[in-house]
């Protein structure tokens, strides 16, 4: 965890803190960010350096995160979800007297006792900022490691898929909305009898139990062994917002050999990314298209942060690959993918794929058609002649080897797939098995 740092002059704590207790309920303003800015400098004298610098800083880095100020659960709330190990110090923050700042992913929320944060799953308690999002999965499953996607690592294989609520992002097309876009408490029931997922596992479970279940990291790994998937995925929602809890959980599954999975929008700071990637195997990253201000106006995020977890990953010889949904409207302009092709061959090599996706109408996008199957094609022709050896289209039916992979060096079909099944694999030890040139990936 980053070091909680405390400023000297204890007599100015509580003016800061009322900049922030007194700001509205709901995301701050430009106006209003910069009005409280000349309040702080107003309020500064006597302060020491270091606290006003560690202020003005978190002042500068928050911008418009969208806190929810006031947010945090009610005393009562607070103490059924402690009760059931639902709760636990965050990672990566800083202590601002009694404010404290989330140093885990580009939005910065800067918290006053009571706030919530951006995602949803953070909150400042007494000066201390918590994560809700920790041993409490709001749904799990058996995925084929196909469908996070990665086509090039331990093909055929199964993964246990697990997510809790909460997203740092706001995408208009979110797959994902009912929990990515909802706070811990509207996803779990600490009220009723406690239940503890462990082996023996029930043949089924119903949903009052999977609202009031407790899955800690030696649970989630217990339960892997247990259905024979030699890998555990973080998914479905963003697994940064609850990094403590995939953290925790990544330790104990390497301990126990099995392998982690990140996917990710990889809107994250790169100091737990590193502290993180040490127990990662394996990433899927959404780069959700390769402009700034679409990536604002769609997701409610910024480009650079998203190439910067890309380059940390190679830095840190993670495997990953990276997936480009293609919205029409949005990021649909076949110069842009052309750049960010461009990009990709230049900072991280030729060899991890690209995998195309197909939009189709969702959540605040229901209005837009799905995304033509010539332009998605025509952008698999963009990355090919940018130089990316491995690159695919997903989401379309009956479309010739959409999700084949070919030998850059024979150009013969080399792996096979019909959806998430695998139909033939001409790889043996990592190499093709016409030409025995090496395949990018991890060929178990």
């Amino acid at each position: 965890m980053d070091p909680v740092v405390k400023p000297t002059a204890s007599e100015r704590e509580d003016e800061l803190d009322g900049v922030l207790l007194s700001a509205p309920q709901r995301p701050m303003t430009r106006r209003e960010a910069i009005r409280y800015g000349v309040t702080g400098l107003a309020c500064a004298a006597g302060v020491s350096g270091l606290a006003w610098y560690l202020f003005r800083q978190a002042r500068e880095e928050i911008a418009l995160t969208g806190v929810f100020r006031g947010g945090g659960p009610s005393d009562e709330v607070w103490t059924l979800w402690q009760q059931r190990g639902w709760v636990k110090e965050a990672a990566h923050y800083l202590k601002l007297g009694n404010n404290v700042q989330c140093k885990l992913c580009p939005n910065s929320c800067l918290l006053a006792p009571g706030d919530r944060s951006h995602c949803r799953n953070k909150v400042n308690r007494g000066g201390m900022l918590y994560t809700m999002a920790y041993a409490n999965p709001c749904t799990f499953h058996v995925d084929p490691v196909e469908k996070k996607p990665l086509f090039h690592f331990h093909p055929g294989t199964t993964t246990f898929s697990l997510a809790t609520s909460g997203c740092g992002f706001r995408c208009l097309n979110c797959q994902n909305w009912e929990i990515s876009q909802k706070q811990p408490e509207e996803t779990k029931d600490p009220t009723g009898p406690s239940l503890r997922l462990r082996p023996p596992l029930p043949p089924s479970l119903t949903l009052d139990d999977l609202r009031r279940l407790t899955l800690l990291p030696e649970d989630v790994v217990a339960v892997a062994e247990a259905l024979q998937c030699p890998s555990i995925a973080y998914t479905y929602s963003e697994p940064t917002d609850y990094y403590e809890y995939v953290s925790d959980t990544a330790h104990v599954a390497h301990a126990h050999s099995l392998k982690n999975i990140f996917v990710t929008c990889g809107f994250i700071n790169e100091a737990p990314l590193r502290d993180l990637a040490v127990h990662l195997d394996a990433a899927h990253v959404d780069l959700k298209g390769f402009d700034d201000e679409v990536y604002k106006r769609l997701n409610s995020g910024h480009l650079q942060p998203i190439l910067d977890t890309l380059v940390t990953l190679q830095e840190m010889d993670v495997w990953f690959e990276v997936i480009n949904l293609v919205v029409p409207t949005y990021t649909d302009n076949l110069d842009t993918i052309k750049r960010m092709c461009d990009w990709l061959v230049s900072n991280i090599g030729p060899d991890h794929p690209l995998h195309f996706s197909r939009f189709h109408p969702a959540h605040k996008l229901e209005h837009l058609p799905p995304t033509p199957v010539d332009t998605l094609v025509e952008a698999r022709d963009i990355a090919r002649r940018a130089g990316l050896r491995y690159t695919y289209v997903g989401n379309v039916r009956g479309l010739p080897d959409a999700e084949t992979t070919f030998c850059p060096n024979c150009h013969r079909a080399i792996v096979e797939r019909d959806i998430f099944a695998i139909t033939r694999l001409n790889i043996a030890d990592g190499k093709c098995k016409f030409c025995q040139t090496r395949i990018a990936g991890v060929w178990a």
